[in-house]
């Protein structure tokens, strides 16, 4: 029994998940894979199989459970963003070249563009350096089917398989068909026998690379044969122009070639990348005289080519070698290779239109009433010149306070004070200037707590900031190890405290505080500081207030107004407390109360020097 749905490219990835009979999934959220694990539990439940669903605290740990739950005889199924890829990287690559007991499936969402990341690398790359199966869907209907041949592959070889989608495939909307029947799971099973199986050691792991190699090249043949995602899209009419496509990079040259009436341009479908199906590839260029590759965002495709003297793509700058290939940017690559003059006539209307406009270009900044700005306005306002590291998260957003001077990656931040404190150390000047690191709870959870003993082993003197807002906001409110809630209703986790693992790496001083108590957080963070240079080690400050767009109880209601007799126009307010809700008045020259985006929290009264904020009603 089928039916049809119109399902998020995330959600139909995660029924695939399910109808393949995945038994244990894992993540860390990180957009735009994060409505994945989710939608896994709730189709887990609508079809009854009890997959077990749960978050790491980072996607190394969501890693190595499915690696474990794969050594026990189950499919299983580990899911992240491209950057945390790089975090799962270690038993990644480890478990690369074992022969599993399990089908172990690693979706890996991209993001060329960088719509949500600090970069747009490809996966791809890692499953080749890997030599692993990867499969490239380019919609959702396809990356649904996807899975299913996924798993199906990695049991068979007993090999990890990639399914990579990319941001367009996650987030668009198509009808899926969907089937109630579900791929039976095995019992768990962990047989010891033969000894040595899963174990990476020099001496061991020598055995299994030819074994691994023959696989690879075995699953190559097999991708040759899988005309369902590789196939040709022949020319009406004879064509000299071959292009290969990849991806979502299909789904827009068909949509572009189709508008533009072009039928004399053949078309190869490669939905199986790594490892390239070469001899379909070779003999699709052989036949034409000139080759156009479309492919993100790494030549991954085109390297593998073995003759490039008719190949057109990144790497000869037909094509750019950065960016998401829109379809802007694909027709005019497109039309460039058809010897075709582009014509601009729909862009300069557009140009014109946008020009009238002049729509407002805004920076993103923290929501209004969020608890992260009071917390980073009073460390500037106690120590306007401090080094500031930051790293991903909400608060990488406080820049548009001017308020953050770093920011690496999760973690990041608590290591690079530590190396910016070294840096100064070296000139003898360890505590000349004050230092802090700032990152929120999950960030904590997720690759802070290393950071930080290391720290204190090394008597490394910064305040570092845990700015708990009880959640993982930006990525869209998942739960983590400090919150203790599970994903599914009657599901009870256990809360780790943050206090306690920070006494656990053996940090002396500690404070925890409400961000949005201003005054009397700007003497705590010159304690704070104090203690850190005297004695030449880390102080810390729990920060902790709920995020103001997840509360879970009603807030306290505390309008507030400018008293323009009393506002001198200094700019503060605007612009190092940065509140959406706070607004420039250019008649008046004065700060003004913008109701369509004040939340009503009443922190902006602490920040005028000049006492012109104040609660409506009179003093609180």
């Amino acid at each position: 029994m089928s039916e049809r749905r119109i399902l998020l490219g995330n959600e139909a990835i995660a029924r695939g998940v399910v109808e393949s009979g995945c038994a244990v999934a894992t993540a860390y959220p990180g957009t735009p894979s994060s409505e994945i694990l989710p939608a896994i539990a709730a189709y887990s439940d609508e079809m009854g199989t009890n997959t077990q669903v749960e978050w790491g605290a980072n996607e190394k740990v969501a890693l190595e459970m499915a690696i474990g739950a794969c050594y026990a005889g189950k499919r299983s199924c580990a899911v992240m963003k491209q950057v945390g890829l790089n975090v799962a990287a270690d038993p990644f690559m480890s478990v690369a070249h074992q022969k599993l007991d399990g089908g172990l499936l690693v979706v890996v969402s991209d993001d060329p563009g960088c719509h949500a990341s600090q970069d747009d690398q490809d996966s791809r790359s890692y499953a080749s350096a890997a030599k692993i199966p990867c499969f490239d869907p380019s919609d959702a209907r396809e990356a649904k089917a996807m899975v299913a041949d996924a798993f199906d592959l990695a049991d068979r070889y007993g090999i990890m398989a990639m399914l990579r989608p990319t941001v367009r495939v996650d987030h668009c909307r198509q009808d899926v068909e969907i089937i109630e029947n579900v791929v039976s799971q095995r019992d768990a099973v962990f047989d010891r026998k033969p000894a040595g199986k899963r174990i990476v050691m020099p001496a061991v792991i020598h055995g299994f690379l030819d074994d691994h190699s023959a696989r690879f090249e075995a699953i190559r043949g097999e991708f040759g044969a899988m005309d369902r995602y590789n196939f040709e899209v022949p020319s009406e009419e004879p064509a000299n122009l071959g292009v290969i496509a990849c991806g979502i990079s299909y789904s827009v040259v068909r949509d572009i070639l189709n508008r533009l009436g072009r039928k004399d341009v053949s078309i190869l479908k490669i939905g199986t990348p790594v490892p390239l199906p070469v001899n379909l590839v070779e003999d699709f260029v052989d036949r034409h005289d000139r080759v156009l590759v479309l492919e993100e965002t790494q030549p991954v495709v085109e390297g593998q080519i073995p003759n490039r003297t008719a190949v057109m793509g990144r790497w000869n700058g037909w094509v750019p070698k950065t960016g998401e290939l829109v379809p802007e940017v694909v027709e005019s690559v497109l039309l460039r290779a058809l010897g075709v003059k582009e014509d601009l006539s729909d862009r300069e209307v557009f140009n014109k239109i946008e020009e009238e406009l002049s729509p407002e270009r805004r920076r993103p900044r923290l929501c209004p009433g969020c608890s992260h700005r009071p917390a980073y306005f009073s460390i500037r306002k106690v120590f306007p010149d401090a080094v500031v590291a930051s790293d991903i998260g909400c608060y990488g957003l406080a820049i548009a306070q001017n308020a953050v001077d770093t920011n690496i990656c999760m973690g990041g931040s608590v290591t690079a004070a530590s190396g910016i404190y070294l840096a100064f150390k070296a000139d003898g000047k360890g505590t000349d200037r004050p230092i802090f690191a700032t990152l929120g709870d999950s960030t904590f959870f997720h690759s802070g707590m290393t950071g930080l003993a290391t720290a204190v082993y090394n008597r490394h003197a910064f305040v570092l900031v845990i700015l708990d807002n009880r959640i993982t906001a930006m990525t869209g409110g998942q739960d983590h190890p400090g919150t203790g809630d599970k994903m599914r209703s009657g599901e009870e986790g256990v809360s780790v405290s943050i206090e306690e693992a920070v006494k656990g790496c053996g940090v002396k001083w500690l404070s925890v505080l409400d961000p949005y108590d201003i005054e009397k957080n700007k003497k705590t963070i010159e304690k704070a500081w104090e203690h850190a240079s005297s004695n030449g080690e880390p102080a810390v400050i729990v920060f902790r207030h709920p995020c103001i767009t997840m509360l879970k109880v009603k807030p306290e209601y505390r309008p507030v107004k400018v008293d323009p007799s009393v506002c001198i126009g200094c700019g503060i307010c605007i612009r190092d407390f940065n509140c959406p809700g706070l607004v420039w008045d250019q008649a008046t020259g004065k700060a003004m109360v913008d109701d369509r985006y004040c939340v009503n929290c009443g922190v902006c009264v602490a920040v005028c020097p000049k006492g012109a904020i104040v609660p409506e009603g009179g003093d609180r």
